[in-house]
C-alpha cells in the first residue's frame, strides 16, 4: 500500500493502556540493509477485528505516544476474517521513506482509535558486516546455544500458552464488557425516559401551581371587593339606622303633638258640649218666651186694659225675643266655627298619622331588606374565606409534594373578582355568578303563609315573621282592633271616631 498525504489517527495514550498482544509481528530481522524495501509480516489474533483506518508505523525505540512515528503504511483489510490465511498479513515499506541512521526501531500496529494493538522486537538499519556472515563456534558453544535455544523455545511455548489464556480471558472480558455496555445503554435509555417523564411531570406541576396562584389571586381580589361591599353596606345600614332613630324621634315628637292635639280636641269638645248645653238652654228660653207670648196674647184678648199699656208690654216682649234670637244666632255661628276648627284638626291628625304609618312601614321594610342583604353578604364572605383556606392547604400540599417548600412564594392575605371560570380549574370558580345587586337571591325562597310573597328561607324565623305580619295589619291604639293594610281609610275613620 502506498503512503498517502493524509495523517494517520493517533492519540496521547500511554504505554500502560496499550494491548500489544492482539497483533503479533513475525520474521522480524535484527537489522535491515539501507537502500532496500522492507516487508513487515504480522498475524491477527482471533479476538481482534481490523478496521479501515488501522496502520503500521515504524517507531524509534523509547517512544511515548503514537504521534512519534517515523513513517507509516495503511493496512489492507482481509476479505475473510475466519480464514487462517487471511490472518497472516504483510505490508511493504519503500526504501525512500525508511530511516537512514543506525538507531533501534520497531514495528507498531495502531488501530483507527490511535491505540497500539501490537509491537515487534527492535531492529536496526545498517550495512551487513562479515562478522554477521560467518560465525565460527566450537562444539560446546553449539551445544550450549542449542540448549539455550531449546529453553527459549520452551519458554516461548509457555509464553504462547499464557498468551492464549490471556487472549481467552481478554475475549471473556470483552464479551462481559460488551454485555455491560449493552446494559449501560439500556439503563441510559431508561434513565432518559424517566428524566423526560420527570420533566413532563414537573412542568405539569409547575403549570398547576401557576394556575393555583392565579386562582388564589383572583379569589383574593374578589374577597377584597366583597369586604369593601360589606363595609359599604354596613356604613349604609348605620346611616339608615341613624335616619331611623331620627324618624323615630320625629314620630315621638309627632305622637306628643298628636296627644297635645287630642287634648286640645278634648277641650274643644268640652267647649262644644257647653255651647250645645247653652244652646239648649237658649232654646228652652225661646220656648218659654213663646209660651209667655202666647199667654200674653191670651191675656191681651181677655184684659180690657188700655191699649197704650198693652203696646208697651208687647214691645218689651218683642225686644226680649229679638235679643234672645240674636244670642241664639251668635251661639250657632260660634258652634259652626268651633265645629269647622274641630274638623280641620281631625283632618290634620289623620294626615299626620297616615304619614307616620307610611314612613314607619317604609323604614321597617328597608331596614329588614338591608339586614337580610348584610347577613347574606356576611355568610358569602365567610364561605369565600373557607374556600380560600382550602385552596391554601391544597397549594401547600402540592408544593410539599413537589418538593418546592423553599420557593419564594407567598399566599395573598386577602382572598377573585368577577373573572370568567378557567376551563383548566380543578374545582372551578364558585363565585363567578354572584352579582352584588342580586345578593338576596343567593338563598332559597319561601312563601309567606299570609301574603304569599317570597321570603328568604334562612332568615324566616319567628321574630321576622311577626315583623312581617305587623306590616300587613293596622292595630287601633285605643281598642286594639285590627284592620288590613288595604283598609287604611277605614282604620283612620275608626280612630277618628274615638275622639267623640
Amino acid at each position: 500500500m502506498e503512503e498517502t498525504v493524509e495523517d494517520p489517527p493517533t492519540s496521547a495514550v500511554l504505554l500502560d493502556h496499550c494491548h500489544f498482544s492482539q497483533v503479533i509481528f513475525n520474521s522480524v530481522e535484527k537489522f535491515y540493509v539501507p537502500g532496500g524495501d522492507v516487508t513487515c509480516y504480522y498475524t491477527l489474533t482471533q479476538h481482534f477485528i481490523p478496521r479501515r483506518k488501522d496502520w503500521i508505523g515504524i517507531f524509534r525505540v523509547g517512544w511515548k505516544t503514537t504521534r512519534e512515528y517515523y513513517t507509516f503504511m495503511w493496512v489492507t483489510l482481509p476479505i475473510d476474517l475466519n480464514s487462517e490465511l487471511t490472518k497472516q498479513q504483510e505490508v511493504h515499506f519503500k526504501a525512500y521513506y525508511l530511516p537512514k541512521d543506525d538507531e533501534y526501531y520497531q514495528f507498531c500496529y495502531v488501530d483507527q482509535d490511535g491505540v497500539v494493538r501490537g509491537a515487534s522486537i527492535p531492529f536496526q538499519f545498517r550495512p551487513e558486516n562479515e562478522e554477521d556472515i560467518l560465525v565460527v563456534t566450537t562444539q560446546g558453544e553449539v551445544e550450549e546455544i542449542e540448549q539455550h535455544n531449546s529453553e527459549l523455545c520452551k519458554e516461548n511455548q509457555e509464553l504462547k500458552d499464557s498468551c492464549a489464556i490471556l487472549q481467552k480471558q481478554n475475549s471473556d472480558m470483552q464479551a462481559e464488557l460488551q454485555k455491560k455496555q449493552e446494559e449501560l445503554e439500556t439503563l441510559k435509555s431508561v434513565n432518559k425516559k424517566l428524566e423526560q417523564k420527570v420533566k413532563e411531570q414537573k412542568d405539569s406541576w409547575e403549570t398547576e401551581l401557576l394556575r393555583l396562584k392565579e386562582q388564589n389571586q383572583k379569589i383574593a381580589l374578589e374577597n377584597e371587593k366583597m369586604g369593601v361591599r360589606v363595609d359599604q353596606l354596613q356604613a349604609q345600614l348605620s346611616t339608615q339606622e341613624k335616619e331611623m332613630e331620627k324618624l323615630i324621634q320625629g314620630e315621638q315628637d309627632k305622637t306628643e303633638q298628636l296627644a297635645h292635639l287630642k287634648k286640645e280636641n278634648g277641650t274643644l269638645f268640652l267647649s262644644l258640649t257647653e255651647q250645645r248645653e247653652q244652646q239648649m238652654k237658649l232654646k228652652q228660653t225661646v220656648e218659654e218666651l213663646k209660651q209667655k207670648e202666647a199667654t200674653a196674647t191670651k191675656k191681651q184678648q181677655e184684659l180690657t186694659e188700655p191699649k197704650n199699656k198693652k203696646t208697651a208690654v208687647e214691645e218689651q216682649l218683642v225686644q226680649e225675643v229679638e235679643h234672645l234670637k240674636a244670642k241664639v244666632e251668635a251661639g250657632k255661628a260660634c258652634f259652626l266655627e268651633k265645629y269647622k276648627e274641630c274638623q280641620r284638626l281631625h283632618k290634620q291628625i289623620r294626615q299626620l298619622r297616615a304619614a307616620a304609618l307610611d314612613q314607619n312601614f317604609d323604614l321597617s321594610k328597608r331596614l329588614s331588606e338591608n339586614k337580610i342583604i348584610c347577613s347574606v353578604l356576611q355568610r358569602e364572605k365567610e364561605r369565600m374565606e373557607r374556600e380560600n383556606d382550602l385552596l391554601k392547604r391544597e397549594n401547600s400540599r402540592l408544593m410539599s409534594y413537589m418538593g418546592l417548600d423553599s420557593l419564594p412564594y407567598q399566599i395573598p392575605t386577602s382572598d377573585q373578582g368577577g373573572a370568567g371560570q378557567n376551563p383548566g380549574l380543578v374545582y372551578g370558580n364558585p363565585y363567578s355568578g354572584i352579582q352584588e345587586s342580586s345578593a338576596p337571591s343567593l338563598l332559597p325562597l319561601k312563601k309567606c303563609p299570609t301574603c304569599k310573597s317570597d321570603i328568604t328561607d334562612d332568615i324566616f324565623d319567628h321574630t321576622l315573621e311577626q315583623q312581617h305580619i305587623q306590616t300587613l295589619y293596622l292595630n287601633c291604639p285605643i281598642c286594639d282592633k285590627s284592620f288590613s293594610a288595604k283598609e287604611k281609610q277605614i282604620f283612620e275613620d275608626h280612630v277618628f271616631c274615638h275622639t267623640f
